[in-house]
């Protein structure tokens, strides 16, 4: 019994691999040329170019590390002078910066064909603070004044010294100082200065204090509207007053700013997959309220300067891909890489799942129907030969039939054949007067 089960398991292993080889050769074929199309697995590692450790880019990066480090991408900051310091590291091929925030309207006069924005963070309004009584309202009216305009490279210099020159205060007319940050608020706030300006969120704590300084004022740019016109990287924001201290009523009345957007910029190069891990986490770092921002604003398509990634695009449009919505990030990435691979491997495997079992069907059955072959041609000698010496050799040449037909070893399910063809033999032997 042993013997015999043995006999048909290889007898049936033999019938499924000759079967089966044909449309496996195929399956492999497809594999091997669908591999050649599969998008290399995404970095567990990349490298995000921020600011100072104090400032407002350095403490985003460092909650975006955390998120990522869930999904097991590990996110590194490397400190960096701000935003124009960023946009040089991510120009230059070498730098090895996967990413960085950018200040809008930075790129707006640059050749980045090899960068795309991810999409705006958060706005960062031109905060600009005066000393004295005389209320300022207008750009214009700082000629000859002391003004702190940023230190040498920053992004805060360069935005200032564009909105100055369009309203004719320059070098030529006025004492422009080199001061940022810490600096320019200690030489405003000690009369070393007359008139200091900052591109910064307003959560920054140097924003604040100077805001609750009864020794300066913030101004209120009359000239919003048609600044943020000839400046289309610029958005009007109005901070109401009361909306910093409502019972302090700080600021005292509503000031109207103007705002360039933080935007998160990365190279061409950087994988789709991370493109979304990267939405996802800035949609949680910035998707909340704020004061110059509702719920859901942020982060949005509002950089004008850079073409927008396909993989943000779509984001906007309609959220994260569905796999991204309800697989982890590692499955996610892994079913989108291997799509191109799957979809010609279904359309192989589709098919030869339905012709593999019919070959296999017909090969079992094969292995009987031979035999009616024999058998018909056996019938057909026994109508023209019907000598006692002719029968004996007829009959020789049937049992040897039934023989070779005693020896098949068919799947239970084919076993019927087996007996019918039994049956036939017999119903032969017996037009031929034999034994029955």
């Amino acid at each position: 019994m042993v013997m015999k089960m043995a006999s048909w398991l290889r007898q049936f292993i033999k019938d499924l691999a000759t079967t089966a080889i044909v449309p496996v050769t195929i399956v492999i074929i497809v594999a091997i040329v669908g591999l050649h199309y599969v998008e290399p697995a995404p970095p567990s590692r990349i490298t995000i170019s921020t600011s100072r450790e104090e400032g407002a880019y350095n403490t985003v990066a460092a909650r975006y590390r955390d998120i990522l480090a869930r999904d097991g991408v590990t996110l590194e900051l490397r400190g960096s002078e701000g935003a124009v310091e960023n946009l040089a590291r991510l120009k230059d091929p070498n730098s090895g910066v996967d990413l960085g925030f950018v200040q809008g309207g930075l790129t707006s006069e640059a050749a980045t064909p090899e960068l795309m924005s991810l999409g705006s963070l958060y706005y960062e309004p031109l905060w600009i603070f005066y000393r004295g009584s005389h209320r300022y309202m207008r750009l214009g009216e700082l000629k000859g004044k002391r003004v702190a305009v940023g230190r040498e490279g920053g992004g805060t210099r360069l935005l200032s010294l564009r909105l100055l020159d369009a309203s004719g205060v320059n070098s030529g007319n006025s004492s422009l100082l080199s001061l940022s940050g810490d600096q320019a608020a200690d030489a405003l706030l000690e009369g070393k200065a007359d008139v200091a300006m900052f591109v910064a969120a307003p959560e920054d704590p140097l924003i604040g204090k100077l805001l609750r300084d009864a020794r300066v004022r913030p101004m209120s740019l009359d000239q919003a509207e048609a600044t943020v016109r000839q400046f289309p990287f610029l958005h009007r924001l109005l901070l109401p007053h009361g909306a910093i201290d409502l019972g302090a009523n700080i600021p005292e009345q509503d000031v109207e700013l103007v705002a360039p957007t933080a935007t998160l910029v990365a190279r061409e190069s950087l994988h789709p997959a991370l493109v979304y891990l990267l939405l996802q986490a800035a949609t949680e770092v910035h998707g909340g309220p704020g004061l110059f921002r509702k719920e859901h604003d942020f982060p949005a398509d509002r950089d004008i300067d850079l073409d927008l990634s396909t993989q943000a695009e779509r984001f906007y449009k309609s959220g994260p891909p569905f796999l991204h919505r309800v697989l982890p990030y590692w499955l996610a990435t892994l079913i989108d890489r291997m799509a191109v691979l799957l979809i010609p491997l279904i359309a192989v495997l589709v098919p030869a799942t339905r012709i593999i079992p019919a070959i296999y069907s017909w090969r079992v059955r094969a292995r009987v129907y031979r035999w009616y072959g024999e058998l018909s041609f056996l019938e057909a000698e026994v109508r023209k030969n019907t000598t006692p010496k002719d029968r004996a050799a007829q009959l020789r040449k049937l049992d040897e039939i039934e023989e070779r037909v005693n020896r098949i070893r068919l799947p239970l399910a084919f076993a019927h054949h087996l007996y019918v063809l039994r049956e036939h033999i017999d119903l032969v032997r017996r037009r031929m007067g034999g034994r029955g």
